[in-house]
């Protein structure tokens, strides 16, 4: 069931939002080499509960950590250790999300380490695109398809390859919510968008092949083939004017 927030709602999840890019922005200024992504983890719930919120990722079905934080061939949910200490030429994706006042804010971002490959670059860079052409398309009256078809449309375009399995959701009371926000699809196909919605765009991209798998710690995913992947994501409030950044600072 989708779920359509009103004004207030989203007023709250402007705030909720704020926190979370906040917590990310932190985490990722703290991306250098020597540290250890547990230290990282450290910063990202520190701040969050500052603000009074909690961290939507501490606990959440027994995940062990605040924030994601996923490095070179990790697409998603790598859990922070002391022992994951960043290198020189490392990239590093940062999901965060913030509980505030009973709504979810949901952002994801992937910050080079030192210098970087002109590969990494580049991937950083069409994966970073393609959000932002997402999120164009996510007005009322699209589809969900027209979302994921800007970001297949562009990244395909240029070798690289999207993953299948894990996609973007819904976004309020709770953390996963209906509508899914596939990073493919066809135009015209799919959930009508519509003024109340709030939705997580997140494009989940690799250089090599889409195929993914689960290590045995049950969360993190890597890449099949072993290839660099790279993650960013923005919860997006569709109004009458457009889409709406929820996880902006200005």
């Amino acid at each position: 069931m989708i779920v359509l927030k009103t004004s207030r709602e989203l007023s709250i999840m402007r705030k909720a939002g704020k926190i979370s890019q906040k917590a990310l922005r932190l985490a990722g200024e703290a991306v250098e080499p020597g540290v250890s992504t547990w230290e990282i983890d450290k910063i990202v719930r520190q701040y969050i509960e500052s603000e009074g919120a909690t961290p939507s990722f501490l606990g959440y079905s027994g995940y062990p950590a605040s924030a994601c934080i996923s490095v070179n061939n990790v697409v998603i949910h790598g859990i922070p250790s002391k022992s994951t200490i960043l290198k020189h030429g490392d990239i590093v994706s940062v999901d965060v999300g913030a509980f505030y006042q009973g709504f979810h804010g949901d952002n994801a971002w992937t910050f080079p380490c030192g210098q970087i490959s002109e590969e990494a670059r580049a991937l950083l860079e069409a994966t970073e695109k393609s959000l932002f052409l997402g999120i164009e398309q996510a007005r009322p009256g699209n589809r969900i398809g027209d979302v994921g078809h800007a970001v297949q449309g562009y990244v395909e375009a240029r070798g690289y390859s999207v993953v299948r399995e894990f996609v973007g959701h819904g976004v309020g009371a709770k953390l996963h919510e209906d509508p899914s926000v596939p990073n493919y699809g066809t135009p015209g196909r799919g959930v009508r968008l519509m003024p109340g919605m709030v939705i997580a765009i997140e494009p989940m991209i690799n250089v090599g092949k889409p195929g993914v798998k689960i290590l045995d710690d049950g969360w993190t995913t890597v890449t099949q083939d072993g290839s660099l992947s790279a993650h960013f994501e923005h919860t997006v409030a569709i109004t009458p004017d457009g889409p709406v950044l929820l996880t902006a600072l200005d």
